[in-house]
């Protein structure tokens, strides 16, 4: 393509584009090296490269192929003068030299923006480290690059790119090019780079090659050596470490490479300083690019040192780990151990200093207001621990193995972040591999792998058990949880970390009841907000995890815990309440710990019946339910109610096992109150804590809680918006049946029965009907599901019990509301009534009374339990429409499926309108059928008029059916009763209705009724004329459009001579006009043509309104207006 010039442009840029994508996926590197380097290709390939424009987006591709082309050609093995000829250009003058052509070119291309800079700088390292070229050029190129560097404004975004540019070439002339060639040049380009002071830049990628120029220039100052004192490990050859095995490993490792030259002879360059100043500098840097560049720097530059100067360079990289630095030099400092580590420069005498620090930094976490920073510097720790691994001998390691490894192990389970647990499993899996000597490290590895520290739970919850079952790491990792992660900085992992501490106290009780709750007492009433939080979250934890211990082995809780430290913990609460630790900002923390810690404690069976104590915690338990606290009330009450039920289950209970007189009046009582509250969330609290009461705290009261309960379910004027205590009203009347059970006979203050049995689904069926919306949307939803839920309960139950309690009534009610929620529009709605109905179907033993069940079974095979996603349009319609043709069933699912077509959302209204087309279709030649649906349909229209949340899309679907031509069949017959009665119903619907979209609905409806032959066109007809004058413009302008569209349809309508004028007066007039006594003219006009009586509007009722003030006698015409005249 670079020797035939005859391609297309087009064509030419489209190949060096698919070029460039492979050189993006295998490096430029490999490429460059595939590309073709004849001496016949320098001409073409420098001529097409200098005919670019450079300013050109669209071809940056064909640029930066064409320079990497290049610098593989100027390669060539040949003097480039040999190249040059004394051709004339058409002014004249004689071309300039290839060589100068070349660096022109490329040189055009180190200030550009795109990635074409950097293939210029490849190119011009590669061609001026070219002996013929270096002698010419590479002082002019030099001195060219420190003049642009130090004019270039450091501010000014082109300018920034031009440095960018020069900086890289002169990184990569420093790295391509010989050491004799420029360590002449490198104390002034070292000058020059210091004086600019790019570590002040905001740009990061100016700070990154100023770093790695500046080793570069280090490099270059110090000879090509290995250092004679580096520690090596083995050998790189394979024959060479096989010839050794048998040997002595250690002294193997400490055998040192000798160098031609001796440390004592070799003399370092005062420039050395200074570069060593500046890498170091650039491990503190604020950016992670930059970071690293210096830790290689720094490995690269100490590789070349003396032993003495390396040390101090070491000492340096240590001092980076010091409490007063912030998180980027630690996280530099790490880099940097690594990289010395890598290289052997880091000798086994460092270890003592370095592993301390490597630890320290392996838990390094800096809290920051409502976070906090340090992940980054763990990451890295994990890479030097990594890197340790593969550079020394077991021997080495070993006095440090069971620190190293407890801190990696801690790290891989209990770590934060993801990418931190997985650096930690890595490095330890290496260093299981290349030691050898890590406790446990297979057993391990194979447990504490990628994908299983992947998920933080089974982290803290699974995988930490399974490494504290090894003894080695036991105690430490319950210290890391205790000293470091119970006062963590984010809520969720201090909360994991207690249910962690209980899993693990199995493993080491006496640990956790002699050293750790004793630890904790004292901080659960501490100043730190975060640390009081976790220590009472754990407490309970322990002490719960503790009981169940004591239960295995026949003992109680006082057995294993000292006496104060229980007393201590059951006085937390009331602590906590005169500090006034319950208000503020820290009570979103305090009331669900302290609640926890109240359910723990009952859970454990303290010894406190009968104590002050429980007022005390009853008490904060009730402020918790009714006290608003913070967005996640929910999760706070459900603290407060777990509590609750934990605290009656073993303080209000005799030692017959029955409850409490006293008590027990008191809590229902009280708490039937608070049913009346007006505060929403005060209210579902009491009501869920209602619901979660014990058996023997609801005995003889159930009719008294039943009757509570089902009137907070009822919609009020006043408690209209409500709809979460509805919505947990029935959630609590569901788990009370679950909790008292279900006796045929039973007593009905003791047990569901045939006596209020009916009550409970009465009120799960009227709840069915809530659908109460406000600014949320549709919070009835909320109801109607756990409706959904407590009907299967309930129904399932009482099967169970004693199926003499099924009545066929509600039996049949009860698939019906669950196959209407099944064709609702809202997605999780369907999801609910749809595995309700499976469950329903497929229960056993069988629930009776389910008419058409086979049929049902049938459409609805077992399978669909795990394979069908309700909450998909596209699955979940065609398997309802088949239900369709089940008459007993058609009310329910098409009234369920009428919201869904004539709904909003795109995709819903897209699947559902589909499946409902698709079965009209089916059955269009079946008149029974087409009956069947056509009567369902007008009987919805006739219950629900007036009732926008289902007349509305009722009238869409309508519109939609009629245009589809579903009821063709009923077109045939003249004055169809079909039409006749939705015309009707389309009138009353519409009537005195104010709502645009509702009569742009009706309108679609009256245009889709023409089809019907007889004398109801003459009736849509009067009523699209009357909407044609209505007060609304878009309500006429709408019905001249889709009435232009039906003549067009219809052409016998209207009258053959009078089409034209009727067809050119819809077109012309303009009908959203604001004259609407001109409008109602042609109006009149339209009729007139249309053989339709013209409308009359209707005189009104009411008395006019007199305005205050006004004097009735005031003018002779209201006068005349009022006698008749």
């Amino acid at each position: 393509m670079a020797r035939d010039t005859n391609h297309p442009p087009k064509v030419m840029h489209l190949a060096f584009r698919f070029l460039y994508l492979v050189t993006k996926m295998r490096g430029y590197k490999v490429i460059v090296r595939q590309l073709p380097h004849e001496v016949a290709d320098l001409e073409p390939v420098l001529e097409m490269l200098t005919n670019q424009n450079p300013e050109d987006h669209e071809t940056w591709e064909t640029r930066y192929i064409l320079l990497l082309w290049l610098s593989i050609i100027v390669l060539i093995p040949f003097d480039m003068t040999r190249l040059d000829s004394n051709v004339r250009t058409e002014s004249g003058e004689y071309r300039k030299p290839v060589m100068d052509r070349i660096l022109d070119v490329a040189k055009t291309y180190i200030g550009v923006f795109d990635t074409a800079r950097e293939a210029a700088a490849f190119l011009i390292s590669k061609f001026l480290t070219r002996p013929d070229v270096q002698k010419q050029h590479l002082p002019a190129f030099v001195d060219w690059a420190l003049v642009t560097l130090t004019q270039a404004n450091p501010t000014n975004v082109r300018a920034m790119d031009t440095m960018n540019g020069v900086l890289q070439t002169l990184s990569l002339l420093f790295k391509h090019g010989k050491r004799e060639d420029l360590l002449a040049f490198a104390p002034v380009v070292l000058k020059t780079l210091v004086s600019l002071k790019l570590e002040t830049s905001k740009n990061t990628l100016l700070r990154k090659l100023a770093i790695k120029l500046v080793q570069r220039i280090g490099l270059t100052f110090l000879k090509t050596r290995l250092a004679s004192w580096r520690y090596q490990r083995g050998s790189r050859s394979l024959a060479e470490n096989l010839q050794v095995v048998g040997q002595d490993a250690v002294a193997m490792a400490t055998v040192a490479m000798k160098d031609e030259e001796d440390d004592d002879d070799y003399d370092v360059p005062d420039e050395i300083e200074e570069v060593i100043e500046q890498v170091l500098r650039g491990l503190k840097d604020r950016d992670t690019i930059v970071r690293w560049s210096a830790a290689k720097g720094v490995g690269r530059v100490t590789s070349r040192l003396p032993r003495e100067l390396a040390d101090q360079v070491v000492e340096e990289v240590l001092d980076c780990f010091s409490l007063q630095e912030a998180d980027e030099a630690w996280h530099g400092g790490c880099l940097a151990l690594a990289e010395l580590g890598r290289r052997g420069l880091l000798l086994p005498s460092r270890l003592p200093k370095v592993v301390p620090v490597m630890l320290k930094a392996l838990t390094y976490s800096e809290k920051r207001a409502g976070y906090s920073v340090g992940s980054h510097v763990r990451d890295a720790a994990c890479y030097v621990c990594w890197a340790f691994a593969r550079a020394y001998e077991p021997e080495e390691i070993k006095p440090y193995v069971q620190q190293i490894a407890s801190a990696l192990v801690i790290t891989a389970v209990a770590d934060r972040e993801v990418n931190c647990r997985r650096a930690a499993s890595a490095a330890f899996q290496e260093n299981v591999g290349r030691q050898g000597t890590f406790p446990h490290g297979i057993d391990i590895v194979t447990t504490v792998d990628y994908f299983a520290v992947g998920s933080r739970n089974n982290c803290y919850l699974t995988l930490s058990v399974y490494v504290a079952q090894f003894e080695e790491y036991t105690q430490a990792l319950v210290d890391h949880l205790v000293h470091h992660k119970i006062s963590h900085w984010d809520p969720s992992l201090r909360s994991l970390t207690a249910d962690a501490l209980h899993n693990l106290t199995p493993k080491c009780p006496d640990y956790m009841a002699k050293t750790i709750l004793p630890m904790l007492l004292p901080l659960c009433t501490g100043m730190d907000l975060s640390t009081r939080y976790g220590a009472i979250l754990s407490c309970g934890q322990i002490v719960h995890a503790l009981h169940k211990l004591a239960l295995e082995k026949n003992q109680s809780i006082t057995d294993l815990v000292d006496k104060d430290i229980l007393e201590g913990l059951a006085k937390v609460p009331e602590k906590l309440e005169a500090a006034q630790l319950y208000r503020g900002i820290g009570a979103d923390y305090m009331r669900p710990a302290a609640c926890s810690l109240i359910e723990k404690l009952s859970l454990s069976k303290l010894p406190l019946h009968g104590s002050p104590t429980i007022s005390v915690w009853q008490t904060t338990l009730d402020d918790t339910l009714k006290v608003l606290l913070a967005d996640y009330q929910v999760a706070i009450q459900d603290n407060a109610i777990a509590g609750f039920a934990a605290l009656c289950n073993e303080y209000y209970r005799t030692e017959e096992g029955t409850a409490l007189p006293d008590i027990q009046d008191t809590v229902i009582d009280s708490y039937l109150r608070q049913l009346q509250n007006d505060m929403v969330y005060a209210r579902c609290g009491f009501i869920l804590a209602l619901g979660a009461l014990p058996k023997f705290m609801i005995a003889g009261k159930l009719k008294k809680l039943l009757s509570g309960l089902i009137q907070a379910t009822k919609i009020t004027v006043k408690d209209i918006s409500m709809a979460e205590a509805r919505r947990d009203a029935i959630k609590s009347i569901t788990r009370i049946c679950s909790t008292v059970g279900i006796e045929k006979g039973g007593s009905p203050d003791c047990v569901i029965c045939e006596d209020n049995i009916s009550s409970v689904y009465d009120t799960f069926l009227q709840a069915m009907e809530d659908y109460t919306t406000d600014r949320r949307g549709d919070v009835g939803t909320w109801v109607r599901e756990a409706a959904v839920v407590g009907l299967a309960e309930i129904t399932s139950q009482a099967l169970n019990a004693d199926a003499s309690l099924m009545q066929q009534e509600y039996c049949e009610k009860t698939i019906f509301s669950v196959l209407h929620q099944a064709g609702e529009k809202i997605d999780r709605a369907r999801v609910v009534a749809g595995e309700t109905l499976l469950r329903l179907l497929y229960h056993d033993p069988p629930i009776p009374y389910i008419p058409h069940r086979e049929e049902l079974l049938n459409l609805f095979p077992e399978k669909d339990k795990e394979t069908l996603n309700w909450a998909s349009a596209a699955e979940c319609y065609p398997k309802l429409m088949p239900v369709l043709s089940l008459k007993t069933y058609t009310y329910p699912v098409l009234l369920g499926l009428t919201v869904s077509v004539g709904g909003l959302t795109e995709s819903l209204v897209k699947h559902s309108s589909h499946s409902l087309n698709t079965y009209m279709l089916k059955i269009s030649d079946n008149e029974e059928g087409l009956k069947a649906i056509s009567d369902t349909l007008l009987t919805i229209f006739n219950n629900y008029i007036k009732v926008d949340r289902v007349s509305l899309p009722l009238l869409k679907m309508l519109d939609f059916l009629l245009g589809s031509g579903c009821f063709e069949l009923f077109t045939q017959e003249e004055d169809h009763p079909f039409s006749l009665a939705l015309l009707d119903l389309c009138k009353k619907e519409i009537a005195k209705c104010g709502d645009p979209q509702k009569l742009l609905a009706a309108i679609g409806v009256f245009c889709q009724l023409v089809q019907f032959s007889g004398t109801i066109r003459g009736k849509v007809l009067f009523q699209l004329l009357v909407l044609l004058g209505h007060k609304y413009p878009k309500v006429r302008k709408n019905t001249a459009n889709q009435l232009y569209e039906m003549l067009i349809t219809y052409e016998d309508i209207v009258a053959e001579e009078n089409l034209d004028e009727v067809m050119t007066i819809l077109s012309e007039t303009t009908w959203d006009d604001d004259n609407l006594e001109g409008i109602r003219g042609v109006r009149n006009q339209l009729c007139d043509l249309m053989g339709v009586k013209k409308p009359v509007a209707k005189a009104s009722t009411k008395p006019k309104q007199e305005k205050a003030g006004e004097d009735r006698m005031s003018s002779y015409a209201d006068l005349v207006g009022r006698l008749g005249y």
